[in-house]
């Protein structure tokens, strides 16, 4: 017999949730890493299935204007199913491997956790950690896959599921899954998708590994690229690049750390932009453009389609212009 408790929807930053959460019937024990919106479908997926013993998630940072203190999108997850959490600053600190022994994993799920597993917590579980990487490895290993995705233009993302190693990103493959990328698809709705798949492919991937069904692959170390971290200086948008290169990094950048310009003294948060191949403005310079306010950059112009002046709700491009009167130079 199935037992069903009813649970409140939850709405993590573009994740919105509405379910009747069954019972685990599944015996292995999983302890689950992860920390933002993009872990929480594979943790709720893991809740509902497995015994998850305990979830480690980043510390509570502070956030928003009034710089208060935020927990991690995983964190508020965690607490909707009554979960244990633990929040370290490190995973090397006192206290983390005894927590881990406790808890008595057969495996360790991770999913955009942010901190690196050293080979004490790599070797503690029966079936190692088990990671949910939201790229086609080895394509875009790293802390930025989908950010990295957009930048350079590519038409075809992914979820890999994987062993975890010492490397980053290096171990070896279980399953993969594709997912298309769209023309007009941010960080945000991409990872939204990416997200939801990752959660998916996980649950007919870890039957098949509990039960010795599949084993990882090796990935090809010829074709590896590696995604950096996303610093928040990066939001400037520098004219001296073409302009659908620009246009992908505001696609890139959104919801964080977002795209800007300076006009003056005031900063200025650009949300969406289409390139303009056939440019009519100087590299740099400010104008209008099919109605809407533009900037030449070294190939083409940067159309700006939907902006946020400081202090004020985002506005069309068209609208924008009515209330500054001073962009065009």
């Amino acid at each position: 017999m199935n037992y069903f408790s009813e649970r409140k929807g939850l709405d993590l930053q573009g994740f919105t949730f509405t379910q009747c959460v069954k019972i685990p019937t599944m015996s292995e024990r999983i302890v689950f890493m992860g920390s933002p919106d993009f872990a929480v479908p594979t943790l709720q997926y893991l809740a509902e299935h497995y015994r998850v013993m305990g979830v480690i998630t980043q510390p509570d940072r502070l956030a928003g204007r009034g710089k208060a203190m935020s927990p991690p999108a995983v964190k508020v997850a965690a607490r909707e199913y009554g979960l244990d959490i633990f929040q370290p600053n490190r995973l090397k600190e006192e206290g983390v491997i005894d927590r881990l022994k406790a808890w008595n994993p057969d495996a360790i799920i991770v999913a955009a956790f942010g901190m690196i597993l050293r080979q004490n917590i790599l070797d503690l579980p029966k079936f190692g950690c088990i990671n949910v990487h939201a790229s086609l490895l080895p394509r875009w290993r790293g802390a930025a896959p989908i950010q990295a995705a957009i930048l350079a233009g590519d038409t075809v993302s992914g979820i890999t599921i994987m062993q975890m190693d010492a490397g980053i990103d290096t171990g070896g493959i279980y399953k993969q899954r594709e997912i298309l990328i769209e023309t007009q698809d941010t960080t945000e709705s991409l990872g939204t998708r990416l997200a939801e798949a990752g959660a998916a492919l996980l649950g007919e991937c870890l039957p098949e590994v509990f039960s010795g069904r599949i084993t990882p692959h090796p990935q090809d170390e010829t074709q590896a690229t590696y995604a950096p971290k996303i610093e928040k200086q990066s939001s400037g948008l520098v004219f001296n690049e073409p302009a659908e290169k620009l246009a992908r990094q505001v696609r890139a950048y959104f919801p964080w750390p977002g795209s800007q310009i300076m006009v003056g003294d005031q900063a200025i948060k650009i949300l969406r932009a289409r390139a303009i191949s056939s440019g009519i403005l100087a590299q740099g310079r400010r104008g209008i453009v099919q109605g809407f306010p533009a900037i030449g950059t070294s190939e083409g112009d940067l159309l700006l389609e939907e902006l946020q002046p400081a202090g004020k709700k985002p506005m069309n491009g068209k609208v924008f212009l009515n209330g500054f009167r001073h962009w065009v130079e």
